[in-house]
């Protein structure tokens, strides 16, 4: 419970500073579609892609969103098939398209009936051995992420893109070369360094389907 308590708190605190530093620009979903038209070829019209190396972008939390395509503009977060792809937009309009695909609904996905016991330890209790939090405490008990605080949606999301990330995030915590824009608190990095593959395949899939 302390250990849920602190986590929360170092949230709270980074997701205050980013709000602070980072005034939240309103966006308009009817502009968004039009703006988004490019994002299509990868994430599909209505943000639901249909390769799992590209998110789903649909019910998405518009600030986690915005936030990503910042990152990705700005730098902090290298995404390959993404160079180039938002470089030349303002903070408006990321903010519209991240308005636009907040605004659909994500299409729902399976989990692996194999791996839905590990996948529910992990994702409700952590793994206290190894310093691992509970996935719930931001990402909720459906999976839908906390919109206001920025913490993303994952109901419905590929698993595959899902355990890509974590790893990413793993290699983050020892090599700048994987993720690391999870904020000074590393939460994402403390979290998945903690995990083994498989633990990462189990929740990442029980994430995924949930409703």
């Amino acid at each position: 419970m302390k250990k849920t308590l602190l986590l929360c708190g170092l949230l709270a605190g980074w997701t205050h500073a980013v709000m602070a530093a980072d005034p939240v620009l309103t966006g308009d979903a009817v502009a968004g579609k039009d703006k988004s038209m490019p994002c299509s070829a990868c994430h599909s019209a209505d943000g639901n892609s249909a390769v799992p190396t590209f998110p789903k972008l649909a019910g998405q939390g518009e600030k986690y969103l915005v936030k990503q395509m910042k990152d990705i503009r700005d730098g902090a977060r290298p995404v390959p098939t993404m160079a180039g792809q938002v470089d030349n937009m303002s903070n408006q309009d990321l903010a519209d398209i991240a308005a636009y695909y907040a605004s659909q609904p994500v299409s729902g996905a399976q989990a692996d009936p194999a791996l839905v016991e590990l996948g529910e330890k992990v994702y409700r209790a952590g793994v206290a051995e190894r310093s691992v939090a509970a996935c719930i405490a931001c990402h909720s008990p459906n999976g839908k992420g906390n919109a206001p605080a920025g913490f993303p949606s994952l109901s419905g999301q590929h698993a595959e893109y899902i355990a890509a990330q974590l790893k990413m995030y793993r290699k983050g915590y020892e090599d700048p070369a994987g993720r690391t824009n999870d904020g000074d608190a590393m939460i994402m990095r403390l979290t998945a360094f903690g995990m083994s593959d498989m633990e990462i395949e189990a929740v990442s899939s029980y994430a995924a389907g949930l409703k």
